[in-house]
């Protein structure tokens, strides 16, 4: 059932998209990008979600692990099998493309987790996409997109993680036969993590130590077969399963792979960016560990798209709930108020609506910056891929920890229901709780931004130019005089980056001339650098968010322009005061200029207030895809939490069989 085919609503709710003062539909389509894509995302989501086919008849939830599996399993076949149908018949799909939102709303109507197909088109038709020759790409691609072979894509091991050079696998190419033999030569070689590697993926993109004529050349991709296309068995060489258990991703089946001497043709490296001959001579074009690295930032680039739609998600869910749920008596003889009434709730909820538009405006933002950095290293030029580096690190680690943090806080405002399983926000939060550690730790990511701004500040001591996201520092050397315009927000969050970077170079410097070489003076000032590089990512997202919050809603009805400038106004209020630290040690603010922060942010609230359930409903995310009690468009929170409740299998006999093999035994005992 789509949002609007209910014909009983909560009278709540009813009040509160009456009251509204804006458009909806017109903040959508700015949300969108126009109405034309409004339209064309609600064709394809009609064409796959109105059969019906994303319901189970039992919620995932209540079936064994296996069981949930194949169920995943089943409902994956069934939506890729819709998708290569329409894209046979429609435009509309290709025009998105692979990687869009539209196909994760969809992907998110059919498992409440994630489908042990996700890094099918996640990581492995974007890696072939990114590392094969045309010749590679010829061969590989068609058969990927019909589905012809299921991938996946396999480099964190079990030894390590983000530090892809001290990988073990191991590919040494035998030049009598002309194949490369993989091996794990320890327990911590194995493969581990990879998202439908335990049962159901028969290929893999396998990063190895490429080895030729004795001499090691790094990490480089394969495309390897772990299964045999007719039976699924694995094949001779390999040792394959599921790592067990997680917080979330339960029905990925994330697994393990190790190699005993696997052989695998030549031509199944990746030879974009290198190549073995036949005699084993290895080949390079210039810059290739670059160029490989540029393709695998577009993960990180999408992660954060995918943290607004999450973040979206959660926020609809729980402000719906806040306007339905009634709480308290505050005035004797009146009714219990809405807690959306409160001012501690709208505190909680109202930042979680802004960061997702702030969100979803600097990953399109990022974006753009992407594919321009792509285009310059397709001309030869990759002077751009340093700052993309910096930024998609910094940016993948703050927003997928922003985001994990605010889901939170979005199931505390729902309280004890927010904590059933039924209100989807514990799957959500165990989603996005995973994404703040894989494809780059969040440390880890903050550090590599941070050198890359040590870099910099050496770059601007030298009176040499910096790239544009950092030319901030050439403005910011003392202390920023307070303005509390937005403009004079950001400038201040960019002094406080500046200020932090310059006490890292400081620190750095004392450490080396007290005797220290640099890599231990780095190590001593880590935790000063992973600061500056959250407060320099906490300065783009503001400045991004503010200027392109103006230049999307600059054609807009006024109505819109100003809930939307409340909304980015909110967020660097927001940020504003939770870092007054920051400010009063980068700034010339005051006392009575943070007093008044705080009730400017507060007056905020309570000009967001009547607009709420407006402002989540724009997002227009269908009840399959919220899957949520609390969050369905209609309101109907009581009655939904038992209907979920009534198909509990505990709920099926009136006496469970327990009763008569223990409790039984034990009253009559005592």
């Amino acid at each position: 059932m789509s949002n609007k085919e209910t014909t009983e609503i909560n009278a709540d709710l009813l009040k509160e998209r009456r009251n509204c003062s804006f458009d909806v539909e017109e903040l959508t389509n700015v949300i969108d990008g126009g109405k034309v894509q409004t339209d064309k995302r609600r064709e394809i989501e009609n064409l796959f979600l109105n059969s019906g086919l994303s319901y189970d008849d039992v919620p995932e939830e209540y079936l064994s692990p296996k069981d949930r599996y194949e169920n995943a399993v089943r409902k994956s076949a069934i939506l890729s099998k819709i998708a290569m149908d329409m894209l046979e018949k429609v435009t509309v799909l290709e025009e998105f493309g692979i990687q869009s939102p539209v196909l994760r709303r969809i992907a998110d109507a059919f498992f409440r987790e994630v489908s042990p197909f996700l890094l099918h088109l996640g990581m492995f038709v974007p890696t072939i996409i990114g590392q094969c020759t045309v010749e590679q790409k010829a061969y590989w691609l068609p058969r990927a997109l019909r589905m012809e072979i299921i991938g996946t894509y396999a480099q964190t091991e079990l030894g390590h993680g983000t530090f892809i050079r001290g990988l073990e696998t191991t590919a040494t190419y035998d030049e009598n036969t002309e194949e490369f033999v993989l091996h794990s030569p320890t327990l911590s070689s194995y493969k581990w993590w990879a998202g439908g590697m335990g049962k159901t993926v028969n290929h893999s993109i396998v990063v190895a130590q490429l080895y030729t004529k004795g001499e090691c050349h790094g990490p480089h991709t394969f495309i390897v077969q772990i299964r045999d296309l007719d039976s699924h068995m694995p094949l001779k060489g390999l040792k394959v399963g599921d790592i067990g258990p997680r917080l979330g991703f339960q029905t990925a089946d994330n697994g393990f792979l190790g190699f005993d001497n696997y052989r695998i043709p030549r031509e199944n490296l990746m030879m974009k960016n290198a190549e073995v001959l036949k005699d084993g001579t290895y080949v390079k074009i210039a810059r290739h560990g670059k160029l490989t690295y540029g393709t695998m930032v577009f993960v990180r680039v999408m992660l954060v798209s995918e943290m607004a739609f999450n973040l979206a998600k959660a926020v609809t869910i729980a402000v719906r709930y806040s306007a339905v749920r009634r709480q308290s008596q505050p005035k004797p003889n009146e009714p219990e108020p809405q807690v959306l009434e409160y001012l501690t709730q709208q505190h909680k909820l109202f930042i979680s609506i802004s960061t997702a538009h702030a969100f979803q405006l600097t990953s399109a933002w990022l974006w753009t910056t992407f594919t321009a950095v792509l285009a310059d290293m397709r001309d030869g030029n990759t002077d751009t891929l340093p700052e993309l580096h910096a930024l998609s690190s910094c940016l993948k680690a703050i927003c997928t920890s922003d985001c994990s943090a605010f889901i939170e806080q979005c199931r505390f405002a729902c309280g004890g229901h927010g904590y059933m399983i039924s209100s989807n926000l514990p799957s959500l939060y165990g989603f996005t709780t995973a994404t703040r550690t894989y494809e780059g730790d969040y440390t880890v990511l903050l550090l590599q931004t941070a050198r890359f701004l040590v870099k910099m500040w050496e770059q601007v001591e030298q009176g040499n130019a910096v790239t544009p996201t950092l030319e901030y520092l050439t403005r910011h050397q003392n202390k920023e005089i307070w303005d509390e315009s937005p403009e004079g927000i950001i400038r201040a969050f960019e002094s406080v980056s500046a200020g932090k970077v310059k006490g890292c170079v400081a620190s750095l410097r004392k450490h080396m001339k007290d005797g220290l070489d640099y890599e231990d003076a780095w190590q001593l000032t880590t935790v000063q650098l992973v600061a500056a590089a959250e407060a320099h990512c906490r300065a783009i997202l503001s400045r991004v968010y503010w200027t392109e919050t103006v230049r999307v809603s600059a054609g807009s009805s006024s109505e819109v322009r100003a809930v939307l400038h409340q909304l980015a106004a909110l967020y660097l209020l927001y940020w504003a005061t939770e870092r007054t630290g920051d400010l009063l040690r980068f700034t010339t603010i005051s006392e009575s200029d943070l007093v008044n922060l705080q009730e400017r942010y507060e007056e905020l609230l309570r000009k967001i207030r009547p607009n709420a359930v407006g402002l989540v409903d724009a997002f227009d995310l269908r009840d399959e895809t919220l899957r949520s009690t609390l969050g369905s468009y209609d309101g109907r929170v009581y009655e939904r939490l038992m209907e979920e409740a009534l198909k509990s299998p505990l709920n099926q006999e009136p006496v469970n069989q327990s009763f008569h093999k223990y409790i039984k035994p034990l009253m009559n005992k005592l």
